[in-house]
Order: structure tokens, then sequence, then C-alpha cells
């Protein structure tokens, strides 16, 4: 592996996923469709992160309560995610290093401890969402208590080690067919909900109100929060190291080109899924009054008698527990991706697995028994205040990488990109700071 020695400290490092690294096959002298069929697969696994069940509730709350309103936060969100991951990807290829090493090779030990440490919290966060939304979605299918849900969730530690070992290009195609059962579940729901075109059309232009509003305002910094995931940085930054792509500059450009395609069309399906669950929560709930449903038992139970059909609801339970497995799967690579990238350790990936997934299975455990349906919602969200806290210590290392030349060399961020960086990173520091600040407060 070759870096731009003069930026970085080391020269050389072990390949991120090193065994997945370069596996997939890129066809030499193919046409532009052959060459993008190739490189996609990493987009679809990053926009997981996007439509966790950490997302459902804002954008429930956002369309009970306001409407198509938010639809626009929505929009901006997902502009910046595009954004944001083009700089990932670009870090992976372009220093051949994912953000997690770059952190270690970058900063003293004592800075990439701290790091290190709330990425781990901020993946910690991470896996209980997706506890919590597996369990719930399994509690509303087949009537399992909450408690026994959590405990299946324990479950899946083997099946993901089962997945790894067929190939990447494998679990890529397990993720995208769980994001097509997702996205026809809410295409099904769009069409018995019948929300009305032009509310939807101007809901995408940002008003005034949404700031203006304290309320609506919270709600719009939560979709922020939820939308941005820290641990997407990190982990698009390895995958795109899968291809087999050649390691030179004309090489690594066209990689860039290709990748940074894959990414923006799965963030798209991504935003079409986040504004789906909002317009469906606004056709249904705001224009029928009901205004204060707000997290993800309210939404299934009133479903069925205000759309007149028991298919509504039990189609919002399947893309549930689709989005909570597949949040599972790229959250495991996240999690391997994170500790040998900051700390250069490898551990056997069942064990490293089994500890990040009792960290969010013991408090969900003790909160279903102790607190039911209530508490599983509030945590789910605190989980989702967790990960803003996180975001910024990923966004401005990763915005500080790509921007400097003597690290990217060629690649180095445009200066009118670094401005549209910086910016975006302001605005998502401010917002989440104030997020967390309202949080604390209440």
């Amino acid at each position: 592996m070759t870096g731009f020695q003069s930026g970085w400290r080391r020269s050389r490092l072990t390949p991120s996923l090193s065994e997945s690294y370069a596996s997939v096959a890129i066809p030499k002298d193919a046409g532009f469709w052959r060459k993008l069929f190739a490189f996609m697969g990493p987009g679809l696994m990053i926009a997981v992160g996007y439509m966790d069940p950490g997302n459902w509730a804002t954008d429930i709350a956002g369309g009970a309560q306001f409407g198509y309103t938010l639809l626009s936060v929505i929009l901006i969100s997902n502009l910046f995610a595009i954004v944001l991951q083009h700089l990932s990807l670009k870090l992976g290829i372009a220093a051949e290093r994912d953000l997690a090493q770059a952190c270690r090779d970058h900063y003293s030990p004592g800075v990439n401890f701290v790091l290190w440490l709330f990425c781990e919290i901020a993946i910690a966060a991470m896996d209980l969402a997706e506890v919590i939304g597996t369990a719930i979605a399994i509690n509303l299918l087949f009537g399992i208590p909450l408690s026994w849900g959590v405990a299946i969730t324990i479950v899946d530690v083997f099946v993901i080690l089962l997945l790894q070992a067929r190939g990447f290009r494998w679990l890529e195609s397990i993720v995208g067919g769980l994001i097509f059962i997702i996205l026809m579940c809410f295409a099904y729901q769009l069409i018995v909900s019948q929300p009305e075109l032009f509310p939807i059309l101007s809901g995408l232009v940002p008003q005034a109100q949404v700031v203006t509003n304290p309320s609506m305002l919270y709600i719009a910094i939560g979709i922020l929060g939820a939308t941005v995931m820290p641990h997407n940085l990190y982990l698009h930054s390895s995958i795109v190291q899968t291809r087999a792509y050649e390691r030179t500059p004309v090489g690594k450009r066209e990689a860039i080109k290709f990748a940074t395609i894959d990414s923006t069309l799965a963030l798209g399906l991504a935003f079409f899924i986040n504004a789906a669950i909002l317009i469906v929560a606004a056709a249904t709930f705001h224009t029928s009054g009901n205004h204060d449903v707000a997290d993800i038992y309210d939404a299934h139970r009133m479903l069925e008698p205000l759309l007149g059909t028991s298919l509504a609801s039990i189609a919002f339970a399947i893309a549930l527990l689709a989005s909570g497995q597949n949040s599972t799967l790229t959250g495991t690579l996240a999690g391997q991706i994170v500790m040998e990238g900051f700390l250069d350790l490898k551990l056997k990936p069942w064990l490293r697995r089994l500890i990040t997934r009792l960290f969010a299975v013991i408090p969900a455990f003790i909160v279903a028994i102790l607190y039911g349906e209530d508490g599983t919602s509030e945590l789910l969200i605190l989980s989702q205040v967790v990960l803003s806290m996180q975001l910024s210590f990923a966004v401005i290392p990763l915005v500080l990488f790509t921007s400097d030349k003597k690290k990217m060399g060629p690649f180095v961020n445009a200066p009118w990109l670094k401005m549209t960086v910086w910016a975006i990173t302001g605005v998502i520091v401010a917002l989440n700071l104030y997020l967390l600040y309202t949080e604390l407060l209440t």
C-alpha cells in the first residue's frame, strides 16, 4: 500500500478489513454500466444507517405534528449526508486508509484514545437502537414480549458471522434485498394513505417557521441528528476499498467517480424511505387530527383503523424488522473497522460482536422489563442524542484530512468544496450542541 508520505506519519498500514480488501473484481476495458455495477454495493450498506429504527421516531413525530413541513429538513439532511459520504469514500480510496486508521496515524495516542472511546459509545448507542427496533418489530408481528425480543437479538451475532464468511458481495446482496423489502412496504403505505401531491412539494421548500417555532425546531434537529450517522463515515471509508481497482492516480480517480455515483443513488433511496415515513405520518395522523402520535407503537396501532386495512400495519412492522436487521449487518462491520483502525487490535469477530451487542442488550432488557413500551421508546430517542453528541468527533477530522493537500495530494478538496463542507460542519455542530443542551435541561 502507498499513501502520500509527506502528509501521513506511516507510509504503510495493514489494509482496512484485510479479509475483504480488494476482493471484488472490477472489469477492465468495460463500459460505464458494467463498471458502475461492479462498484455498487457500499452505497447501499451506507444507506442503511440513514433509515435505521432511530430515524423512525423523529420522522413519525414530525409528520404527525407538523404535516409535510419538515420534509425540507429531511432533504437538507440528505444533501449533507451525500457530501460527507463523498469525503469519506474519497479518504478511503485516495489515502488508502479508513477514517479510524487516519485518526490513529495523525493524532497523539491520548487524543486517539478519546476519539476511539467516543466512537465506541456511539456504536453502542446505534446498536441499542437496532436492538430496540428489532424487539419492537418482533413484538408487533408475533406478539412476543419485548424482553424476549431483546434476548432474541443476541442470535444475530451468529447469523452475521455466517453471512460474512460467504464473501463481501454476498453480504451486500442481503443488505440490498432488505432495503428492497423496506422500499416496497413504504411504497404500499404511500399508496393506501393517499397523500396530497401539492403539500408534499411545498414541504420540500424550507420555511422560516422551522426555525422560529421552538417545537418544530426541536424535531428538525432530531431529524438531522438521526440522519447523519457518525459510524457511516468510518464504515464507508473502509468498504470502498473492497473493490480491486488499480491503486494508481488514474485508477483512484475512476474509483472515486463510481463510488460517488453509487453512494448518491443509494442515499436517494434512503431519502425516499425517510420522506415516506414522514409523509405517511402526515397523511394518516396529522390530517385526521392525531397530532400527538410520537412513537413507533402509536403509529402501528393507529395505521389499521385510520387506513382501513390490516396490511398497512403489517407492512409497517415488516419494514421495521428489515430495518433493524440491516442496521445490525452494517453495525457489525463498523465496530470491527473502528476497533482495528483506532487500536490496531484484532479480536475474533464473534467476540467483538458479542461484546458490542451485550452493551446494548443489557440496558434494553432492563428497561423493557421495568418500563415496557414507553421506556423503550424513550431509550430509542436517548440513543439518537448520544449519536448526535459523537457526530462532531467524526465529521471534523474527516473534513480536516480531506482538505489537507499533503495528505490527499491531487485528491484534496477543491476550495469551493472546502467552504461547503466547513459550512455543513458548522451547522451540524451547532444544531447537535443545541439538541444536547435542550435534552440536558428538560
